[in-house]
């Protein structure tokens, strides 16, 4: 908690709204922590309010915001979110990331050395993070699930509304406009990763052509230097994480729960179909456990079953949740759940645009973010 809570009083608002788009910018790096619910997003406005004056305009806040808006998809799209709401430019395309991706070693110096910062830290600046996207789909053909999963795979804050939302974004699945990019705008906000001379060094009518067209269309002269893609991170081991019954009430901290836990017994919990679905990374697992094992006395690993056999006749509480696996079992194993604070109200019905939404939301958050 001291390490989200040391993030948040770092962050300068004015500076955040100049830099932000600069890989070298002064970005939060919060989002591991609000992933993995260490705080909320009006636990951090808050936070910040109390030395900044806040208010619904500042970048920050609005950048906050789609964090909320993916959450509001999720809550009324559920798995809808895999399935893309639009057509793509291409007729097709390949459901496998291609290796030299995999291996950062296309010999375009932005990916190659976005592929590597995403393996060697489970971080991306989110400019990063769309460039990478657009590439894969709009110039190699992946298919933005596949890679969309294979960055999750790898992202410490790796959350699936976010994400997914954001690949179907710069897909044009979304909205049914592709996110393109080229070498001029890596010039500017990433020189050190310049990217000038290689397949992107060209204008948007050209990308855009690229885009619609079939096949991939990767670099010439890809790098020799390869690296490994770190395998996935293995669930814990179910006979390490049995524990003894149970009674009374109990505080389940589930992976996406891991701030502030109500009084009394807290008992770590993870349903490992979850996981065998979306597999995470070696670091992700060691991020959320270590504060598992700081806060709980134990772990159940299981389903629902797994959970009333381990706690018996415990009365069992924890976070909402719209995981797969996790949403399942809550409400087959009867468990009792705490609204995850928001910033914003949560709209009757699903907001087509992020526009829309902050048209609905901002005005009645403005209370909130002072």
């Amino acid at each position: 908690m001291a390490a989200a809570h040391a993030r948040i009083d770092a962050i300068q608002p004015t500076t955040y709204a100049r830099t932000r788009n600069y890989l070298d910018g002064a970005v939060t790096r919060l989002s591991p922590y609000l992933t993995h619910g260490f705080v909320q997003v009006p636990q951090v406005i808050d936070r910040l309010s109390q030395r900044c004056q806040s208010s619904p305009e500042d970048k920050i806040v609005f950048e906050l915001a789609w964090r909320e808006y993916f959450q509001h998809l999720w809550r009324h799209w559920g798995e809808d979110i895999f399935a893309a709401r639009r057509p793509p430019p291409a007729a097709s395309y390949s459901p496998h990331v291609p290796q030299d991706v995999l291996q950062g070693c296309t010999g375009v110096p932005v990916i190659d050395a976005a592929v590597r910062t995403l393996y060697r830290t489970g971080y991306l600046h989110n400019h990063a993070r769309m460039w990478l996207a657009s590439y894969l789909v709009h110039l190699r053909k992946t298919d933005w699930k596949a890679g969309a999963m294979w960055m999750y795979r790898h992202l410490l804050d790796g959350d699936l509304a976010s994400n997914t939302l954001s690949w179907q974004w710069v897909a044009g699945t979304l909205t049914g406009k592709p996110y393109l990019f080229n070498a001029e705008n890596v010039e500017r906000y990433a020189p050190q990763w310049s990217s000038l001379g290689t397949v992107l060094d060209t204008g948007y009518d050209a990308l855009d052509q690229l885009a619609r067209l079939g096949g991939d269309c990767g670099p010439h002269s890809p790098c020799a230097d390869r690296v490994d893609e770190p395998p996935a991170g293995a669930i814990p081991d179910r006979d390490i994480a049995l524990m003894r019954q149970v009674g009374g009430e109990v505080w389940l901290m589930h992976p996406w729960a891991l701030g502030e836990a109500p009084p009394g017994r807290v008992i770590g919990w993870i349903e490992p179909g979850f996981h065998e679905r979306f597999a995470w990374s070696e670091a992700r697992w060691q991020f959320v456990l270590g504060r598992m094992r700081a806060v709980c006395e134990g772990f159940v690993v299981g389903d629902a079953s797994v959970l009333r056999q381990q706690l018996g006749n415990a009365r069992m509480m924890t976070m909402q949740s719209c995981n797969p696996g996790y949403v399942q079992a809550i409400v087959d194993a009867r468990i009792v759940t705490k609204t995850v604070p928001k910033q914003f109200d949560d709209p009757p019905s699903a907001m087509p645009s992020f526009s829309r939404f902050w048209q609905q939301v901002s005005g009645q958050s403005a209370s909130k973010a002072t």
